[in-house]
């Protein structure tokens, strides 16, 4: 893990404009800072999607087309904190569905949280949490053809550009049987004034939680990122629906890291690209899956419009 997290890192400060890898936001730390910005007023999107699985769970569960008497595979992509996937799971108990939840996060200590919070909460849903990579997990699970849904909520398909989470779609098609569904969860394209605050809090823990990545590079691979010389800076583009946040360079500085062996300089003002955060509508999703194993059944949307949970049916 520390070999790949210094060779990406080495590779993103080495591009024009420089990048670094979003999913190194998670660690302990990431995973709390990440938990603090899902509950601030200004961030809507955990609420929007959680409206849809508190109020219309049963609509979710009759679209994925199962019944209570046969056996199927839950699977959670980046599962986190479980908090909206909980509605579900408690809907799925007491209607009596026999199913495994498989929980699968890069993160060992989110998986272990979570694992720990369940047994209390809801102690007869059997949950087999799976650290890893996403693809390498569903390859290992692909062997069971038992029928399969697969949740990919908040919007982190929004992470990649148009034609990598089209590659995504496409890869996680193939891993799974016809007749399996995918849940996914996906932020919709709204005006400036809603969707920037959500990237820019008014307490900092965004900016927080975007620094916390230089702050990784320091303390696992011997970087000296003076965090005061840097900034937090999202973006967002409302015709093209696209939001993105920036580590900026408040000075002109060059910064060592010593496991890479090397420096880099940054002029006053360069900025780090670390996160893109797509907003989608109707047209994006078809075109997104157009040439992919899937087709799109149900788009289910929370009471205000702000975001839809798409179910996809591998064909």
């Amino acid at each position: 893990m520390i070999e790949t997290f210094k060779k990406e890192v080495k590779q993103g400060l080495e591009n024009h404009p420089k990048t670094l890898p979003s999913k190194y936001f998670y660690n302990k730390i990431g995973d709390a800072l990440f938990v603090e910005i899902m509950n601030l007023p200004e961030y809507y999107l955990t609420r929007s999607e959680l409206d849809i699985f508190q109020n219309k769970t049963q609509d979710l569960i009759s679209a994925f087309q199962l019944k209570p008497e046969s056996y199927f595979e839950l699977i959670e992509l980046g599962a986190g904190d479980g908090l909206k996937t909980k509605k579900l799971l408690n809907a799925l108990d007491a209607q009596k569905f026999s199913f495994d939840y498989f929980p699968i996060d890069i993160s060992a200590n989110a998986l272990s949280l979570l694992k720990e919070d369940l047994s209390e909460v809801l102690p007869n849903v059997s949950v087999k949490t799976q650290q890893g990579d996403y693809f390498e997990v569903l390859a290992s699970l692909k062997e069971s053809n038992k029928p399969k849904v697969i949740l990919f909520l908040g919007s982190n398909i929004g992470n990649m550009n148009d034609e990598k989470a089209a590659q995504f779609i496409y890869n996680l098609g193939a891993n799974l049987k016809p007749g399996d569904k995918l849940l996914l969860g996906v932020d919709l394209i709204k005006s400036k004034d809603i969707v920037l605050p959500a990237y820019n809090d008014n307490q900092g823990i965004t900016a927080k939680f975007n620094l916390n990545l230089l702050e990784r590079i320091n303390n696992e691979l011997g970087g000296d990122f003076n965090l005061n010389q840097f900034k937090h800076q999202p973006e967002y583009n409302e015709d093209d629906g696209i939001a993105k946040s920036f580590i900026v360079s408040t000075t002109q500085q060059t910064v060592h890291i010593k496991s890479i062996g090397a420096s880099y300089h940054f002029e006053a003002g360069e900025k780090i690209h670390t996160e893109i955060s797509r907003k989608y509508n109707d047209a994006l999703i078809e075109q997104i899956i157009a040439e992919t194993d899937f087709k799109l059944d149900t788009k289910i949307m929370d009471s205000k419009a702000y975001f839809a949970d798409y179910i996809l049916t591998r064909h």
